[in-house]
């Protein structure tokens, strides 16, 4: 079957909606506790083989950054993300996608299907809970 021809099942559709739902950037054992509370009968093995389904579909992203397990982002448009070494999460950064560095490569003749642009360090969060630390340490 072509590639983004596939039959939208009922189970894809609850999968897809699951993540177009939420900005969380989920593993794949958060979507199915997420799944399973309209579809209880639904297995991870399942889970997992509709992730896969919507990703060559193009319908969704997913991000693996090294570990053991990879994230799913439910807005498969280029977009940059933010991964914070503290608290794990995965952020998606509002700023232009550099467009032109795509231009760029294509005029020496490198023909480009996507790019990834990742940062790392820590979210506001993270840094307001180390800062409040560093403040109190310094007080004592």
């Amino acid at each position: 079957m072509a590639k983004g021809t596939r039959r939208m099942t009922r189970q894809r559709k609850i999968i897809l909606d699951t993540l177009r739902q939420t900005k969380s950037h989920p593993t794949a054992d958060w979507v199915y506790e997420q799944v399973r509370k309209e579809c209880p009968d639904i297995s991870l093995g399942t889970v997992y083989r509709n992730l896969g389904i919507l990703k060559e579909a193009g319908d969704i992203m997913e991000l693996s950054y090294g570990s053991t397990y990879s994230r799913y982002d439910g807005n498969p448009a280029n977009h940059y993300h933010f991964v914070c070494a503290d608290c794990g999460r995965v952020l998606d950064l509002d700023m232009p996608v550099v467009a032109d560095l795509d231009r760029n490569l294509v005029q020496q003749g490198y023909e480009v299907g996507y790019h990834r642009l990742e940062f790392y360090g820590r979210c506001r969060e993270c840094k307001a809970v180390a800062e409040t630390r560093a403040e109190t340490n310094m007080g004592t």
